[in-house]
């Protein structure tokens, strides 16, 4: 042990045998220190890293992700675990070192950090101790993932508050994604939303920020962020409350007069999840006795009250039992999503009658009473503008005039629910939010909002310096046709590279999402010439039903600079239309390089089909799941290998799931034999029903032909399990003239699966 210490004092004079001899023995603060050592003498630690990894996180990672360097892998989960608590430093002996921080020692290779759950880690990060890890986060730090949020406290919304404030505002990170928040709790998801668009507010009583101090110091006094949610004569609610005060009071008005012609209401015993919109702490005692000219919003909740206000919270529960239900129209009980099970929420109930004494209904009723006058003012005029597309007839402020913060390129929302109100503010930012190059809608449950978001993407690309390039767009319903949409989206956003878009189940504009709406406004879709535009890649997933080819035809026509066409489970009336389609392909998108068709069925289409293969210009071809064989296949092979053995530009072909089966395997040989002037470079012929003696048979035949490696050969999924040692053998054999990718598949379960399934 002394020779080893001795050694690392100084690690450049270590023989190469020496230190190669000892990095296994070193814990990850040695292994930090000596790392440039061991690059300068030729070693690499990547294998140390990995058996770390192995050993301690006891996680295999993805079979498509491809690790470049285990190192910062490595450091990077441990990052997160150590924020988290989930692991436990003095467990083993190469993480303890009393000179290591594993926070800040690591936090130099964070460039992506997810928060779960109740924000766990925001407290600790913002904390004085962790200074100088914020300030390194804030400058390795890209990517910030939010994933399976719960509802928090205030005090843990102020700690993200600071921390976004540090990490976006004054750091790096350029992408904010959330994943899966079934409930989105409103005060938490517009903050984020806010705060990624650049705006920020100091909390009541949080520390103020010093890169803040120093950026202004010297500055003349401007229009802030501040100035944006606060009045300069007294506390005003902020863009999020007003707006929610908005609507809640319309609907509050509107559900008020059904319930004065019914019978008596009922009490209300549920609060909605969109009362929950304050983005920053106030005062309990406030909320327990809202006055009458309170400026906050009726339905607004409110985190749990201290311990020092029981005694408040007592005397207004027994008030909301005494409340006579015949005092004023109360509204319905709001529908709101159950919890999972065995999760408690912030605000636990306790016996069998505390749901009928909910504290938080009768501050809901009573603010309602007391600001009947100004939110039902506000509510008419919200009810004008969810007809229309100006959110700033809600009270919402200004962007444009303001000034901004640094705010993010990439934004992205997988499976998040937005609300009206919720969908309203994003759509606010989004018209002015000039720094956004990517964003992803991904099963939001937009219904009609979808009219809003594109009124919002127009206004943002009239703005001077957009750069929003990439939109991804997918949802269960939409309330326009997905053509309908696609043309709407390539109107607004001329000057968009990136499209895909996606529609599970057909359009129900029948029946229209909000009650009273004839349909979507003309502006949107208006028959007109769609102008010509920069899309370079699209990529559309269609819903059940046969699309109309003419509307698919006019957006090819407008998209000169195509280079990627992606059609998936597109449907059309017949085989006229889809060569309608392809016939608009070659003659207005010649820079067309690749063409992807999945779950098409494409057994009627086979003349269209050798007309793609026959296309000078395409590089890529996929034909996934597209029944090509099913018909005629004793014609339809050699027809389609002529075609290929005479384009010389086709580089890759994918076939998969199409039951080539071994003789058209063997068919498909001929492309490679010596007469042939393909230069096809990748094959994909996965769940194609290929047996170990037809791929083996195969092999024998391209060693025959002697054409050398012609590139990547994709096999998974198919039958090589029946006959282990002749597809192992096959395997050999294609390996020295091409690069085979395959997988250890069982057939057998796998069609187990699938009879118990039908």
């Amino acid at each position: 042990m002394r020779t080893t210490r001795v050694g690392l004092a100084n690690t450049d004079a270590l023989p190469g045998p020496i230190l190669q001899s000892i990095l296994p023995l070193l814990n990850i603060y040695y292994l930090e220190r000596i790392e440039e050592t061991a690059l300068k003498k030729g070693l690499s630690t990547q294998a140390i890293w990995r058996r770390l990894w192995d050993e301690l996180m006891k996680t295999r990672p993805s079979s498509l992700e491809s690790v470049t360097c285990w190192r910062a892998k490595f450091m990077e989960a441990f990052f997160s675990h150590v924020l988290r608590g989930t692991i436990d430093v003095s467990s083993d002996r190469r993480l303890c070192d009393q000179r290591f921080s594993p926070l800040l020692h690591s936090s130099r290779h964070v460039r992506q950090l997810t928060i779960c759950n109740m924000l766990q880690g925001a407290t600790e990060l913002v904390a004085e101790p962790n200074r100088r890890v914020l300030e390194t986060l804030a400058s390795s730090l890209h990517t910030l993932k939010f994933r399976h949020l719960l509802f928090s406290d205030v005090a843990a919304q102020q700690s993200l508050r600071q921390l976004l404030h540090q990490l976006i505002h004054h750091g790096a990170v350029s992408q904010v994604s959330l994943y899966s928040w079934p409930v989105p709790e409103s005060a938490l998801f517009i903050l984020i939303l806010t705060m990624s668009a650049g705006f920020w507010q100091p909390g009541p009583g949080g520390p103020p920020c010093r890169l803040c101090g120093e950026a202004s110091r010297g500055r003349a006094p401007s229009r802030d962020e501040g100035s944006l949610l606060l009045g300069s004569r007294r506390p005003r609610r902020d863009a999020a409350e007003r707006c929610a005060a908005a609507l809640m009071a319309s609907r509050r008005k509107s559900e008020a007069k059904q319930t004065a012609r019914a019978a008596p209401a009922t009490r209300v015993t549920r609060r909605s999840t969109q009362e929950s919109l304050t983005a920053g702490g106030t005062d309990p005692k406030r909320d327990l006795h809202p006055p009458a000219t309170s400026h906050e919003a009726p339905g607004t909740k409110r985190p749990p009250s201290a311990p020092a206000t029981t005694s408040s919270a007592s005397s207004s529960t027994s008030s909301s039992k005494r409340a006579p239900a015949s005092s004023a129209p109360q509204p319905k009980p709001l529908k709101r999503f159950k919890r999972a099970a065995g999760k408690k929420g912030p605000r636990t109930r306790q016996g069998s009658g505390a749901e009928s004494e909910d504290l938080y209904d009768f501050v809901f009723i009573v603010a309602g009473e007391k600001e009947d006058g100004e939110e039902m003012e506000i509510g008419e005029v919200a009810c004008g503008a969810l007809d229309g597309s100006d959110p700033s007839c809600l009270g919402l402020p200004a962007l444009e005039a303001s000034q901004r913060f640094r705010s993010i390129s990439t934004l992205e929302l997988f499976t998040v629910p937005l609300s009206t109100e919720a969908a309203l503010t994003l759509c606010h930012l989004l018209s002015s939010w000039v720094s956004l190059e990517s964003l992803t809608l991904s099963y939001n449950g937009l219904g009609s909002n979808i009219f809003r978001l594109l009124d919002s993407l127009r206004a943002l690309s009239g703005q001077a310096g957009c750069r929003l390039r990439a939109l991804h767009l997918s949802d269960l319903f939409s309330p326009l046709p997905i053509l309908e949409l696609t043309r709407a989206i390539v109107r607004a956003l001329p000057l968009l590279r990136v499209l895909s878009i996606r529609v599970d189940h057909p359009s129900q504009r029948d029946n229209p999402a909000v009650p009273g709406n004839a349909g979507p406004p003309s502006h949107i879709i208006g028959d007109e010439e769609i102008p010509e535009n920069c899309l370079e890649q699209l990529e559309m997933g269609f819903p059940r039903g046969a699309q109309p080819a003419p509307l698919l035809c006019s957006v090819l026509k407008a998209s000169g600079s195509l280079q990627q066409l992606s059609l998936d489970s597109a449907t059309f009336a017949s085989p006229q239309d889809f060569g309608l389609v392809l016939q608009t392909l070659k003659e207005y998108n010649l820079a067309l390089k690749r063409l992807s068709f999945h779950d098409m069925n494409l057994a009627d289409c086979q003349s269209e089909v050798l007309f793609l293969l026959q296309n000078l210009t395409l590089q890529e071809i996929t034909f996934s799941f597209c029944r090509l064989f099913e018909k005629r296949p004793a014609q339809f092979l050699p027809e389609m290998v002529a075609a290929m053995k005479g384009n010389s530009t086709l580089k890759g072909l994918r076939l998969p799931g199409n039951r080539l089966g071994n003789a058209g395997l063997l068919a498909l040989a001929d492309v490679f034999s010596e007469d042939s002037s393909s230069s096809l470079c990748q094959l994909d012929i996965s769940s194609n029903c290929i047996k170990p003696d037809g791929l083996l048979e195969f092999a024998k035949r391209l060693e025959r032909w002697g054409r050398g490696a012609f590139g990547h050969l994709r096999l998974f999924q198919n039958w090589l399990d029946q006959d282990a040692v002749t597809a192992r053998e096959a395997i050999r054999r294609l390996r020295a003239t091409c690069h085979v990718v395959s997988d250890s598949w069982d057939s057998s379960q796998a069609f187990a699966d699938y009879v118990s399934t039908m």
